[in-house]
This record gives structure tokens, sequence and C-alpha cells, in this order.
């Protein structure tokens, strides 16, 4: 069983892959957008470290992340947001 606060705020703790979150059928589309609107951020915040060099974490799956948001309808990711070097 998946926990959907814990996967809200490390959504790598309960998923191995984007994917793995659209196949949850007992989470509501709202949780799963933001699982991965989290999972997002946290890739993006990778995408920083690594061009800073500081390397040695997970993959970054931002690709993966982005195609399962759109699966799920949602094009424009962090379009609320100040542009950075995160998005």
């Amino acid at each position: 069983m998946i926990n959907i606060e814990k996967a809200m705020l490390n959504p790598s703790s309960e998923f191995s892959h984007p994917e793995d979150v659209l196949k949850q059928k007992n989470i509501l589309k709202e949780q799963q957008v933001a699982i991965l609107q989290r999972w997002e951020y946290d890739a993006r915040e990778l995408s920083v470290a690594e061009e800073e060099n500081m390397t040695g974490g997970p993959p970054n799956m931002l690709t993966e992340i982005l195609d399962a948001l759109h699966k799920l309808g949602v094009d424009k990711t962090g379009e609320h947001s100040p542009p950075t070097k995160q998005g």
C-alpha cells in the first residue's frame, strides 16, 4: 500500500518511476499531479546540482516526470513560479 503523504513529500521513496504513479488506481488525479509536480521540483534541483558538479545522487528522471504529467493533461509546469535555474 502506498503512503500518499510520504509520496507527496518524497515521491521516489514510494515509487521507482514516474509512470508508477499513473498505475495507482487508488490515488486521485489531483494527488497524482501533486506527487509528480513535487518529483519535478526535485528533478530540477538535481539538474542544478549536476550543473554545479555535485553528482552522485539518484538518476534524474525529469523527462519521464514531464511525460507522466503530460499524460495527466498537465502541460505547463512551474507556470506560477518566478523564473529560476530550476525552471
